[in-house]
């Protein structure tokens, strides 16, 4: 599971910082914290990590939380992370003494509990480990002699907690486990397969229907990437840690994996559905019906599904299917093909993902409020951001200034993936999603050629390979 392979586009950022003129401004430090106009560019780890932990007067800014969290990963692991922020509460705040300073304790204890909240609401993924559990049981053991509250703080905390881990890993089991077992199958048939399935239309004919279910299915996936997982996509090791990577363990971007995955089934899926049927007409009738699907997830905001039925479309076993498409009114198709237009940047995808985000933030309803990127290009865009510009500046300090651009593009992901799916569930047609049986590469030439006979040499010969 590569990252998408593109042309280095590293010139979208100057190497390092985002805006060449930064240098001629004035630069403050504050407990080794550099700042450049008001803007934490650049520090120390442990002055970062200083800068995460709450005192009786001081509270961190809510944006720092989540862009130190979600890149301090990159040097240090989350338990380890944890460990440091409670040594050092304990140390600041005296609370290894005999006698406890209760009144003290009193103004720092809603601070601390605030700041495990935050982590655990945002990455609960890293309380899966048990270190983690504990660090957060010792601290509440010390701070909860001075306020009985604090207990009961902490319990809902836990609670909220665990709900959210086991709603999490039972989603993850509860989605279909997509079926690629059929497909292998297929390409041994001499000819043409006989119906291997109910086609689409037999499950549902209205595109209106299937784009919502399509949106339940993006949303659901969706639900499950914790924010973390941009990141550890990307995790190398740290070069002032020659001795090990930070994560030993495998790489936690499961779900993000899992999810691109439903993206290439559902381009697979929808070329099967084009090249099975005989007769041309049907598979004419088929392609306008997936137009129509596109057309209604583009409205919806539904850009992955968008950009996975033009890509199924444009595949060539479905591509030169000539006589089929001649059948086909086009005109629409052509208009979504041009929102999808890879030119410029994708220049007109992103002109359109930003009205849907703009639509978004002044919704009323959750219908307005769906935003589904098309999440390989969100990938390439962290992907480039993380290559274009260095983790540590040359003197070692972390470059603060790239995490909160990598926070800004991860953040507005992480709202998005909370829309709640307003459209009733329709089981029987996200089953066949899933499961409906699929062809191969090689099974979709062998149907291609069966429906409409080779028409150049390299066509015939291909052909004859396959058969």
């Amino acid at each position: 599971e590569g990252m998408p392979q593109t042309l280095s586009s590293t010139s979208m950022f100057t190497p390092c910082g985002f805006s060449p003129h930064l240098h001629t401004s004035k630069e403050d430090e504050q407990g080794g914290l550099i700042f450049q106009d008001g803007n934490l560019t650049s520090a120390s780890l442990d002055a970062l990590i200083q800068h995460l932990i709450p005192t009786t007067d001081y509270y961190p800014e809510k944006a720092y939380i989540f862009t130190f969290l979600l890149s301090s990963r990159l040097f240090i692991e989350p338990h380890e992370l944890l460990s440091r922020v409670c040594h050092k509460c304990i140390e600041q705040q005296r609370l290894d003494d005999p006698v406890l300073d209760k009144a003290r304790i009193r103004k720092f204890g809603p601070k601390i509990l605030q700041l495990l909240t935050e982590w655990t609401e945002t990455f609960p993924y890293d309380f899966q480990e048990e270190r983690m559990i504990g660090h957060l049981k010792d601290m509440i053991h010390r701070i909860a002699p001075c306020d009985e509250a604090y207990w009961k703080k902490m319990n809902q905390l836990l609670q909220t907690l665990n709900q959210k881990l086991a709603t999490l890993s039972h989603g993850q089991e509860g989605i279909v486990k997509i079926s690629p077992a059929v497909s292998d199958k297929l390409v041994a048939f001499k000819s043409k397969p006989p119906s291997i399935q109910r086609e689409i239309l037999s499950v549902c004919n209205d595109p209106y229907t299937l784009a919502q279910q399509l949106t339940h299915v993006e949303l659901e996936r969706l639900s499950h990437i914790g924010p973390e997982e941009f990141v550890q996509a990307f995790v190398h090791k740290d070069p002032l840690d020659g001795t090990k990577t930070c994560f030993s363990e495998q790489k936690k971007t499961s779900n993000l994996e899992a999810y691109v995955k439903w993206f290439n089934r559902l381009c697979y899926l929808v070329a099967t559905e084009i090249c099975m049927p005989a007769k041309k007409k049907q598979r004419a009738q088929v392609i306008e019906f997936f137009i129509d699907v596109a057309r209604e997830c583009f409205n919806i905001g539904n850009f992955n599904s968008l950009m996975a039925i033009i890509s199924g479309m444009n595949m060539s076993p479905v591509s030169r299917l000539k006589k089929t498409w001649s059948k086909v009114k086009t005109a629409k198709f052509f208009i979504l093909e041009h929102q999808m237009d890879p030119t410029g940047n994708f220049y007109n995808y992103r002109t359109a993902l930003r009205g849907a985000a703009h639509r978004s933030l002044t919704a009323h309803s959750n219908r307005e409020k769906i935003v589904i990127p098309f999440f390989s290009l969100l990938i390439k865009d962290i992907y480039f951001l993380n290559e274009g510009c260095a983790n540590r500046l040359p003197n070692g300090h972390v470059n603060f200034e790239k995490f909160l651009e990598l926070a800004k593009q991860v953040g507005e992901f992480i709202t998005w993936k909370q829309v709640e799916c307003p459209f009733e569930q329709d089981p029987n047609i996200i089953h066949y999603l899933h499961t409906a049986p699929i062809f191969t590469e090689d099974g979709l030439y062998l149907a291609s050629y069966e429906s409409e006979s080779p028409e150049n040499q390299t066509e015939k010969d291909r052909w004859k390979s396959l058969r």
